[in-house]
C-alpha cells in the first residue's frame, strides 16, 4: 500500500484548513504564487520519481541481498521499531550533508527555496534527490532490514514531516525536547545566521541535541524563511536547476583542474579563489529583506490556480495507475506535467513571452490525448476528446478575459 498516495487528500485539505486559519487569525502566511510554486515543485518530485525510485529501490535491494550481515525478520514487531529509529537517524546524516556539501545542496536547497512558511512548503521536493540520496540508507540494507520494512519506514517519516511545516502551532514544552516540531522546524528552515544549519532531524530532534546541531526558536529572533541565495523565480524547473547552474559555472571559470572537480564535493558555499574574486556574490542584507512578489492581476492568479488543478489530478492520476502503466506512458505523463507546470510558472512570473508559452501548452493537449491511449496512458474514447473541446474553449474564454482586463489596466 503506498501510504502517500493516499495522504495526498488529506494533505491538500489540510492545507485548506490552515488557510482558514489564517483568516480566522487575521495573518496571511500564503501568498498564491509561492504555493502553487511549492505545490508545483511537489507534483514534479512526484511525477519524476514514478521514473527513478527504482533507482534507490534496486541498489538497496543489491545491497541487502549481498552484503547483509543479518536477515532480520518482516514479521517482529522490534524490527519495525529499529527500522523506524535507525531510517531517521540515515535521514539525519543525509539532511545534514544535504546542507553541508554543495553537490548535496544542490538538490536539498529547493525544499529551502519558498520564503513562506506553511503546509505547502512541506510538498516542495527535489526532482534530483535520487541521485546520491539512495547512499546514506545502504547501512539499513547491510544491518538486513527488510526491502518492505525499510519502503514502510520511509513513509511513515516521510508522513511525519508535513505537520511540522506550519507557523500556527508553538512550542510543545517536553515534547520539544525528542520530537521535530513546529517550532524547532521553523528554526531549520530559517535563513537567520543563529538558526542556519540547525535542526536536521526528521522525527526525532534528539539526534540533533546529541550531535550539537540543535538549536531552539528564539523569541527574540525572528525567523526570516528562505535561502541566502533567493531563487527569486516561480518557475519549478529552475527551482530545481539553479544551485547546479552556479556549481556548473563556478567549475566552468576556475582555471585549476582541481578546483573544476572539487567544487561539487565542498562545502556549501566554498567557491575557487579566482571565481570567488571575478565573479564576486552579494548575499542580500536581512535587514532590509523583501520576498519576492511580481505583481499579477488577480484573474490571472485565480486563472492559474484552476489551470493548476489539471495538474495536480494528472499527478494523482499517475500515482492511482503506476504499477499498471508501461514506462512510455509515465514518460508522456511526466512530460505532460512537467511542461504544464513550468508554463503556469512562466505565467506567474508575468514573462512578456507568457501568453505564447501559455499558448503552446493548450495546444500541446492535442498531441497529448492522441499519444496517450497509443502508449496506455488511457484508453482511447470520444468522451476525452469532447472533454478537451470543452476544456480548451473555456480556457481560452479565460485566458481572453485576463488579456482583456490586463490590457484595460495598462491603458
Amino acid at each position: 500500500m503506498d501510504l502517500i498516495l493516499y495522504a495526498v487528500p488529506f494533505f491538500l485539505v489540510l492545507i485548506a484548513l490552515e488557510l482558514i486559519a489564517d483568516r480566522w487569525r487575521g495573518v496571511s502566511n500564503y501568498r498564491l504564487a509561492d504555493a502553487v510554486n511549492s505545490i508545483s515543485t511537489g507534483v514534479l518530485s512526484t511525477t519524476t520519481g514514478l521514473l527513478t525510485k527504482g533507482v534507490g529501490l534496486l541498489t538497496y535491494a543489491f545491497a541487502l541481498e549481498h552484503l547483509a550481515l543479518f536477515k532480520l525478520p518482516a514479521d517482529s514487531v522490534w524490527v519495525w521499531v529499529l527500522a523506524f529509529v535507525l531510517y531517521d537517524f540515515c535521514y539525519y546524516w543525509l539532511h545534514r550533508m544535504g546542507h553541508e556539501r554543495n553537490i548535496l545542496w544542490a538538490a536539498h536547497s529547493v525544499h529551502h527555496q519558498s520564503e513562506e512558511y506553511n503546509l505547502s512548503t512541506a510538498l516542495r521536493q527535489t526532482s534530483t534527490g535520487f541521485l546520491l540520496g539512495w547512499i546514506f540508507y545502504l547501512p539499513m540494507a547491510v544491518l538486513g532490514v527488510p526491502l518492505l520494512v525499510f519502503v514502510s519506514v520511509a513513509a511513515l517519516n516521510l508522513l511525519y514531516q508535513f505537520w511540522v511545516h506550519t507557523r500556527h502551532i508553538p512550542k510543545l514544552g517536553w515534547f520539544e525536547w525528542f520530537f521535530v516540531t513546529p517550532s524547532n522546524h521553523r528554526a531549520h528552515h530559517a535563513q537567520n545566521a543563529l538558526y542556519m544549519d540547525r535542526n536536521y532531524g526528521g522525527v526525532f530532534i534528539f539526534w540533533d541535541r546529541l550531535f550539537g546541531s540543535f538549536q531552539e526558536e528564539e523569541d527574540n529572533e525572528p525567523v526570516i524563511f528562505g535561502v541566502t541565495t533567493p531563487l527569486a523565480s516561480w518557475n519549478p524547473l529552475w527551482a530545481n536547476l539553479q544551485f547546479y547552474a552556479q556549481l556548473w559555472d563556478d567549475a566552468r571559470r576556475a582555471e585549476r583542474k582541481w578546483d573544476k572537480l572539487r567544487i561539487w564535493f565542498m562545502r556549501t558555499g566554498w567557491r575557487p579563489a579566482d571565481v570567488a574574486a571575478k565573479y564576486p556574490m552579494s548575499k542580500p542584507d536581512l535587514a532590509r529583506f523583501r520576498k519576492f512578489e511580481v505583481p499579477l492581476e488577480r484573474r490571472q492568479q485565480f486563472y492559474v490556480a484552476l489551470q493548476f488543478c489539471l495538474y495536480i489530478a494528472l499527478g494523482s492520476y499517475l500515482m492511482n495507475l503506476e504499477r499498471s502503466l508501461p514506462t512510455a506512458a509515465l514518460l508522456l505523463g511526466w512530460g505532460a506535467v512537467t511542461f504544464g507546470v513550468f508554463a503556469l510558472g512562466v505565467s506567474l512570473e508575468n514573462r512578456p513571452w507568457a501568453l505564447k508559452v501559455e499558448l503552446l501548452r493548450l495546444g500541446l493537449n492535442v498531441p497529448l490525448v492522441w499519444l496517450a491511449p497509443l502508449v496506455g496512458l488511457w484508453p482511447a474514447s470520444p468522451m476525452i476528446w469532447a472533454g478537451l473541446l470543452g476544456y480548451s474553449l473555456l480556457s481560452g474564454i479565460g485566458l481572453y478575459n485576463c488579456r482583456q482586463r490586463v490590457t484595460r489596466l495598462a491603458v
